[in-house]
């Protein structure tokens, strides 16, 4: 499993932001960037649509006062549900980060197995990312406890 002081793999992912869509190397799109990025089983699913990303959704302001230039959300679904999710969830300033054949998920070892009810997905946790490199990694072993907005905001 990926761990504070990893670099960021150079997996290809697709990040929806204001400024449209673009598939690119997650290497690349964390590089020169203080990043949170947070990660959760599915979009539309209960706890990430009710807690997970709604937190971050609210604590955005406060995160990019502590010196953030963006807040990602990752989820090992397809661009169009990504965005769909994001507008949804009224979330415009999260930027969404779409693992739909899970390639960065796999590349950090950060995998579940939902079996019939949903195949591979992310597990949930949050990371800061400074240039590429992980300092901080929350993820949960069980729940949503955490890989909070609150959490992050505590390490940054």
């Amino acid at each position: 499993m990926i761990k504070v002081g990893d670099s960021i793999p150079a997996a290809n992912i697709t990040v929806i932001s204001k400024s449209g869509q673009d598939s690119v190397s997650a290497a690349d799109y964390f590089a020169g960037k203080k990043a949170v990025l947070f990660a959760l089983p599915g979009a539309f699913t209960p706890t990430c649509s009710e807690a997970h990303l709604p937190g971050f959704v609210v604590k955005y302001d406060d995160i990019i006062a502590k010196g953030v230039d963006l807040v990602a959300c990752l989820s090992v679904n397809d661009a169009f549900v990504m965005k769909a999710w994001q507008a949804a969830q009224n979330a415009e300033n999260i930027e969404m980060v779409a693992d739909g054949g899970a390639a960065l998920t796999n590349a950090m070892d950060l995998v579940l197995n939902t079996a019939d009810f949903g195949g591979i997905r992310s597990q949930r946790y949050s990371m800061i990312i400074d240039n590429g490199i992980v300092t901080h990694l929350n993820v949960e072993k069980e729940g949503f406890e955490v890989s909070d907005a609150e959490t992050v905001l505590g390490q940054l």
